[in-house]
């Protein structure tokens, strides 16, 4: 696909409201006498509509509702004109049919009236089985894919209980599309245990809201009924948290929970399993937070035993019974970003079912060219768009450093105090840094003049001011978000005074979903409201609010993990389908955009390559991979000069600019590089070729003799040794070997490990001996002089891709590192006029932002 214009990336949103409106003929004939009818519209004249509706048979009318009567709720949230016929209904009124017409309802003006306002108030009414959409065609892929495997190691081993993991990002509809694949397996007891609580609504609305599941019985700690009494013919899903699964009374597992270990589960399911990532990433989004409430925020999001949870992931791999004694046939993994689990092989190829945002877009792009008069299933579904900006000098004099010597985000927006008194430490600069932003910074007007033409500030381009109605800020700490309301309510900033600014921050703003209410209150429909949400953690994860278009990244973040789950709060979808209640097929999207703001350019653009290589562990070519995201996810990128367009090229040397040798050399010396969890270390064991190659590893053999078999057995000693602590029954000679055994065992893990680290040294160095310039390790391994990779490496050709294949290597963070070797080697070599090797040339052309091939304005 090829990526938009600027002007079309900047094209402005469209505006859309949904009416209510009810009527009735001054002069009805007999069989309509006492009727109302009522529609809606996204039109802004209801009368208009009223008359298209009557068609060639014109009749004077009544208006029984105001012109502005909007099927809006306090919360933003949206009715139908089916729902208040259905409010009638419920009170007695009849809906009568007239023709092919089911909206005319046998009632006074006054009663429609009332049904409209208990509706706006909130009142809303739940309708039992009110869905009945199919499977999209990539959830029945996910469906098949799932149970097929499934079917394949029962028929080699009827014993077997087959794992499988969806690595599906958000809005895939993984709670629905779970539920039907328990109805392909004819399920009839299934746990759904979660790292992330507040999902539960989803779970349970799925269940009870669809009419395929109808007869489903859904219970869990919040509901009322006992498990053991469903009868077993009923199906059955009892959602749980870790919190309360993993929770102990003493030293045993919760009575309360012990009828769990009772049932034989038919399936279980892991959601949000990138907790394993997640160690760190989830701590990184809330350390702006107060220490105690960040506590309560990762507890409450994700687990409280988190830390504990995968310090014994380390010792048990995938062995499921350490979470609970439990006995299942298959168990699911759901997750959005389970980037650990695909880079440490925990799952194979076949073992996985990969939907992720670029597969969304190239769906939604695919649907609209093969069918144009049909409605889009994913067309509501916002594309993302990154704008970055260079900051003036005079702004990023006073906050950079670090590694790459880049602006420093924390420290611009650093500030201290409380409440009213909080305050930023470089006020000045933040100062005109939001009259930057909003097109009247001083150095920005002399530039514009230069150039002859005016960037698209983010609160200055009218293209841009309708998706910035609300936003959300994310900013380093509770300090900063106390000091920007703050700075915004001043006299002197005007121009804010239109946006209602909510600090969603802090102990007083609630944990969780605590936080959302204020901020759903401020915002309500949407469509006349202008609101500025500031967080530092809050609200980053398991919340939707639909108005949200546009992100500003204002802290320093590490992971694109983290980066991302943030980010992807804002492409929520916000549309109204069949707005004339007279076309199915018709959706009005409100929203087919959404803004991520950076003002750290190299680092976002790090972000967003290694995001997009982490989205595609299958591809060998870093830059195909960056590729396929942006052209789903443009990048625009402000130089100080003009805003530019960005390729996949560009960004990667954006993001690797100031890489020196120091720091590339750091990239080979990272433990990530290598696995050398139990699944790893088990698969080089079961492989003699694998086994006596690591023995060829310098140095391996003063390691001592069955390295990989003594770690592995005394993991699994380990192992028994906790399940005997966990159920109180180890004695204190038990504990003392345990210790002894857990420090033992991690030691050798760890010598293993620096082993393998110092083997994967020896590739650059191979590599600069060469005369290729390679891409990705696929290129070390084919395309190499096999003698002098023997001789630089100790190990074979054949030897190094045997260990490749085995995971032994992370192929990702591997891949990685050889290009960033390749990129730094090629500027080096281009002083002298040394091109690349012809074969293994790059994707498209090394142009940076500012570079020839680079769209400009």
């Amino acid at each position: 696909m090829n990526s938009p214009s600027i002007d079309a990336i900047l094209a402005p949103r469209p505006e859309g409201r949904l009416r209510i409106y009810a009527w009735s003929p001054n002069d009805p004939p007999k069989d309509y006498l006492g009727l109302i009818k009522v529609g809606q519209t996204t039109q802004e004249n209801v009368n208009d509509r009223i008359r298209q509706s009557q068609g060639q048979m014109q009749h004077a009318y009544t208006l029984h509702t105001d012109v502005n009567t909007f099927a809006e709720r306090r919360d933003g949230s949206t009715f139908r004109d089916s729902d208040i016929r259905q409010r009638l209904v419920d009170k007695g009124f009849a809906n009568v049919v007239r023709g092919s017409s089911r909206e005319w309802i046998q009632c006074a003006p006054e009663d429609v009236k009332s049904a409209i306002i208990e509706l706006q108030q909130g009142l809303r009414f739940e309708a039992s089985r009110d869905q009945h959409f199919a499977m999209r065609s990539e959830q029945a892929d996910a469906v098949k894919q799932t149970f097929d495997y499934y079917q394949s190691r029962w028929t080699e081993d009827p014993k077997a209980v087959p794992r499988f993991l969806w690595n599906a990002k958000m809005r895939f509809g993984k709670t629905f599309t779970s539920y039907q694949l328990a109805k392909t397996l004819n399920a009839r007891r299934v746990l759904v245990v979660t790292f992330k609580p507040a999902v539960e609504d989803a779970w349970q609305s799925d269940l009870e809201g669809h009419v395929d599941f109808d007869g489903w019985r859904y219970v869990s700690q919040k509901t009322d009924g006992n498990p053991l009494e469903v009868p077993a013919d009923t199906p059955m899903v009892y959602f749980g948290s870790f919190q309360d699964l993993l929770g102990k009374d003493g030293k045993s597992v919760k009575k309360k929970n012990e009828w769990i270990h009772a049932i034989n589960w038919d399936l279980v399911v892991f959601d949000e399993y990138h907790f394993g990532a997640w160690r760190d990433s989830a701590k990184e989004l809330f350390e702006g937070e107060d220490e105690t409430v960040a506590k309560q925020e990762i507890e409450q999001e994700f687990t409280s035993s988190l830390d504990k949870v995968n310090d014994q992931l380390d010792v048990v791999g995938d062995n499921e019974g350490l979470f609970l004694p439990i006995t299942t046939r298959a168990y699911l993994y759901l997750s959005g970003t389970p980037f650990k689990a695909l880079a440490t092989g925990e799952f194979i190829e076949e073992q996985i079912f990969n939907w992720t945002y670029t597969d969304e877009q190239r769906a939604k792009a695919k649907f609209s060219e093969e069918h144009p008069d049909k409605r889009n299933p994913y067309g509501a579904l916002p594309q993302m768009r990154l704008l970055t900006y260079q900051m003036p000098e005079e702004l990023l004099s006073i906050a950079s450093g670090g590694e790459f010597d880049e602006f420093d985000l924390n420290e611009f927006f650093k500030a201290s105090g409380e409440g009213v008194l909080a305050t930023f430490s470089h006020k000045n600069e933040v100062q005109k840094w939001l009259n930057i932003i909003r097109g009247s910074g001083e150095s920005q007007a002399i530039e514009s003049l230069r150039s002859g033409s005016k960037p698209p500030w983010p609160y200055s381009d009218v293209r841009l001011l309708p998706y910035l109605n609300h936003a959300f800020w994310f900013l380093p700490n509770v300090a900063a978000c106390h000091a920007m309301k703050n700075l915004l309510e001043e006299r002197q900033n005007t121009f804010w005074h239109d946006y209602e600014v909510i600090v969603s921050a802090g102990s007083d703003a609630g944990v969780g979903l605590d936080a959302l209410p204020p901020v759903r209150e401020a915002i309500g429909s949407g469509h006349d409201t202008k609101t500025i949400t500031l967080s530092c953690g809050k609200l980053t994860t398991g919340v939707t609010v639909k108005q949200w278009s546009s992100i500003l990244m204002l802290r320093n973040l590490k992971s694109p993990e983290t980066y991302f789950q943030a980010a992807f709060r804002v492409q929520s979808p916000w549309s109204i389908s069949n707005p004339d209640g007279d076309d199915p097929n018709r959706e009005d999207v409100l929203k087919p955009a959404c803004f991520v703001f950076d003002f750290a350019p190299t680092r976002a653009l790090r972000q967003l390559s290694d995001y997009g290589i982490g989205l595609s562990p299958g591809e060998s070519n870093p830059e195909k991979a960056v590729a396929d995201l942006v052209s789903f996810l443009p990048v625009l990128a402000y130089d100080g000069a003009r805003m530019v367009q960005v390729d996949a090229g560009g960004i990667l040397d954006i993001a690797m600019s100031g890489t020196s040798a120091t720091l590339l050399a750091r990239k080979w010396e990272s433990a990530m590089l290598v696995n050398v969890d139990n699944d790893t270390l088990r698969r080089v064991m079961d492989s003699k070729d694998a086994m006596a190659a690591v023995e060829r590893i310098e140095g391996w053999r003063a390691l001592g003799d069955n390295v990989i078999e003594t770690i592995v057995n005394k993991s699994d000693k380990v192992k028994e040794l906790k399940k005997k602590e966990r159920d109180g029954e180890l004695s204190k000679k038990e504990k003392k070997e345990l210790t002894a055994e857990e420090k033992e065992y991690k030691s050798m893990r760890k010598k293993v490990q620096e082993k393998l680290i110092k083997f994967a040294t020896r590739i650059p160095a191979f590599m600069y001996l060469t005369d290729f310039r390679e891409n990705a390790l696929v290129d070390v391994i084919t395309k190499i002089e096999p003698e002098l990779f023997l001789t630089v490496t100790g190990l074979t050709v054949a030897d190094f891709n045997l260990l490749v294949d085995l995971k032994v290597f992370n192929t990702e963070r591997m891949n990685a590192a050889v290009f960033a070797f390749r990129r730094y080697e090629d500027a080096s070599l281009s002083y002298t006029g040394i091109d690349s090797h012809e074969g293994l040339t790059r994707l498209g052309g090394y142009d940076t932002v500012v570079g020839k091939d680079a769209v400009s304005q």
